[in-house]
């Protein structure tokens, strides 16, 4: 499971809490009904926003629902998950992307992958991912190409960025990838007017996405020597931080203008939701809707040249990311032991990252003073949504 949006369901409340499981639950589930078990490991928390925008846009008739049978990662319960067109069109972009990323794997020779005939067999496994998404892609109109181009050109950018090269030149692939797929949902929907504006709203998305991910990668690729869009084209953080900020006021004014028949978890992940990843990425705790709100670094002394630092000085050290295998095995691990739901803390698979379990116990509801809640509280008035 990975993702940069990773909603707490103590947030959620029971009813939205319990539609995110039905569209995480029915991304896996379709994955594994189309693709096979070994499929199930592509699964994750962004992919399925895909699958909400979908349903967002959709009247609710029972159509777009099944009762999946009895699964660990629920506790052995049966559930209610989301079917049909949005999330076959989740799992085609999360296995194209899938797919990417071990064949990015592969090229830099991580870990295991750098033995000929591990690559090899990971090489196979993102052919059959890539023809596996387009073959799924295609079953729902949508044409896989535009994210097998977009990754081929960030290959052929990051080759070429330096000091100097804008940020949003290296950003622009993910931009345009994410930006086809939101739209698709309108066209899935039959919701044509909206394709315009949640295209938008993607394109800002994915923008945010590979800006987050260069943030907290940061130093662990300054350790390693691995290539950084922030440290290869000079880009700092305040200025990182300025664009994340201005994605997130344009996705919130995209979504006004999509026409949803019942868009508030697609409202709460992409506005609220996406407004704490920013801040967990750059270390930060504010509203940032309210005037006189900032994003400045938090209490305590900063390492120099590092303003959203650990507060008790400098960044703290990480650990080395797991290769392509490695991290296969932690990911069924962490599914067969219910830590991705239920754990307060768990490492990612891939990445080392600390992850929160999204059913773990939390206070992150208790109000607060000077807006320092969390942006769905009731005592906030972050925007006029009313959540």
């Amino acid at each position: 499971m990975f993702g940069i949006v990773r909603p707490c369901g103590h947030r959620l409340g029971e009813s939205l809490k319990a539609q995110w499981m039905a569209h995480l639950c029915g991304l896996c589930l379709t994955l594994r009904g189309d693709h096979g078990q070994f499929a199930r490991i592509v699964t994750n928390y962004d992919g399925l926003l895909i699958s909400v925008l979908m349903e967002a846009q959709t009247r609710q008739d029972g159509r777009l629902r099944r009762t999946a049978g009895p699964c660990p990662l629920r506790g052995m319960r049966t559930a209610s998950v989301a079917r049909g067109e949005g999330a076959r069109l989740a799992a085609a972009v999360s296995l194209v992307l899938a797919s990417a990323k071990v064949r990015d794997h592969v090229a830099d020779g991580d870990g295991l992958l750098a033995r000929r005939p591990v690559a090899l067999a990971a090489r196979r496994v993102a052919v059959n991912w890539g023809r596996a998404g387009a073959r799924t892609g295609a079953d729902v109109g949508f044409d896989t190409a535009v994210l097998v181009d977009a990754v081929d050109r960030q290959l052929g950018l990051e080759a070429l960025a330096g000091p100097g090269t804008p940020i949003l030149t290296v950003t622009e692939p993910t931009e345009t990838a994410t930006a086809a797929a939101f739209a698709h949902t309108a066209v899935l929907a039959g919701r044509p007017g909206n394709a315009e504006p949640l295209a938008e709203a993607g394109r800002l998305f994915g923008r945010l996405a590979h800006l987050l991910d260069a943030v907290e990668d940061r130093a662990s690729d300054a350790a390693s020597g691995a290539w950084n869009p922030l440290t290869a084209t000079g880009t700092s953080l305040d200025e990182a931080r300025r664009l994340a900020d201005d994605a997130l006021h344009g996705i919130r004014l995209a979504l006004r203008e999509v026409e949803f028949d019942d868009g508030k978890l697609a409202h709460l992940l992409l506005v609220h939701e996406l407004r704490r990843s920013v801040d967990r990425a750059f270390g930060t705790r504010s509203c940032g809707h309210a005037p006189e709100a900032s994003f400045g670094p938090p209490p305590g002394p900063q390492a120099p040249g590092n303003p959203y630092g650990n507060p008790f000085g400098g960044e703290p050290p990480r650990p080395d990311r797991r290769g392509f295998w490695a991290g296969c095995a932690a990911a069924i691990g962490l599914c067969c032991t219910c830590k991705v739901c239920c754990a307060d803390e768990y490492e990612g698979p891939w990445s080392r990252k600390k992850r929160e379990g999204c059913c773990s116990d939390c206070s992150c509801c208790d109000c607060c003073d000077a807006c320092q809640c969390c942006e769905v509280c009731e005592c906030c008035s972050c925007c006029d949504c009313g959540l």
